[in-house]
């Protein structure tokens, strides 16, 4: 297989671009894959998903979206597998306090993404919770949301030299003991990320863990297309929607992720069990 090479930015005035606080984060951060990950893919029929999504719209008037349902659909799922629900702390496996999600926004046309974290989603209904990333989202294009422009202010004005030690201490911080630091709340990502690469026409991806963060689970959502299914022996088209995710495999293995899989799949065929799921809602 050919190398397969991507053309360079057009530079501007004989200079690259200024790049994006988010690329700025992730040179600092990444270097090459060294700690144990399951990767896991689902492909699941989207009919229940887009009828319920449009019902809760014309009920409530909030954006209900497949990434919320999908995601909500994971939380609840971790609720019944509580191993997805820990991290690492000096060697020692800790569960994190609440629940709380964190999803992908996009804040800059495709070009920058930043996070809404939603506190105690297992207390939420799906539309609470889609309430309060929609309130979310408009803080971040506003740019009012003042953990994210102060933790931004940080990563523009620190050189790239120091960024990295300055992420360490965030992770240990952030991350591990759950303190607040830099502009940024304890445990800033939750225990669970979603991003939607659909809303972009993407039918799927796998997420780079965040090191910083320690999350234990990413969630990433495609776009929704027609695809040929079989039902009843028949093949027949229907939407589908393309699910993958990954997890720290030093705290689940593949028979926890099967069990999450399993109960993430049927949620999804009848999403008006997600809410009962948790014993919130009417």
């Amino acid at each position: 297989m050919g190398a397969v090479t991507t053309p360079s930015p057009r530079a501007v005035g004989g200079r690259a671009p200024r790049p994006s606080v988010r690329r700025k984060l992730a040179v600092a951060t990444w270097r090459a894959p060294r700690e144990g990950r399951l990767h896991a893919r689902l492909a699941v029929d989207a009919s229940a998903i887009l009828a319920y999504c449009a019902r809760q719209r014309e009920a409530t008037g909030v954006q209900v979206t497949p990434g919320v349902v999908v995601g909500m659909a994971f939380s609840r799922g971790i609720l019944q597998n509580p191993a997805f629900h820990n991290r690492v702390v000096f060697g020692r496996i800790v569960a994190f306090d609440s629940y709380d999600v964190a999803f992908a926004v996009d804040i800059g046309g495709g070009d920058d993404l930043a996070p809404t974290k939603v506190r105690g989603v297992d207390r939420k209904t799906v539309v609470q919770v889609a309430r309060e990333l929609e309130a979310g989202a408009a803080r971040l294009r506003a740019r009012q949301d003042s953990d994210f422009e102060m933790s931004s202010g940080i990563a523009r004005a620190v050189p790239w030299w120091a960024l990295r030690p300055l992420l360490s201490v965030a992770s240990f911080l952030n991350g591990g003991l759950g303190v607040r630091a830099f502009g940024q709340p304890a445990h800033p990502l939750g225990s669970m990320f979603v991003t939607n690469i659909g809303s972009f026409g993407m039918d799927e991806g796998y997420v780079a863990p965040v090191p910083f963060a320690r999350v234990p689970l990413y969630v990433c959502v495609g776009a929704v297309q027609d695809a040929a299914v079989a039902v009843d022996g028949q093949a027949v088209v229907r939407p589908q929607i393309v699910i993958t995710a990954t997890a720290d495999h030093r705290l689940v293995d593949g028979a926890h992720s099967a069990a999450l899989a399993r109960f993430v799949r049927t949620s999804l065929a009848d999403p008006d069990t997600l809410d009962a799921a948790a014993g919130v809602g009417p």
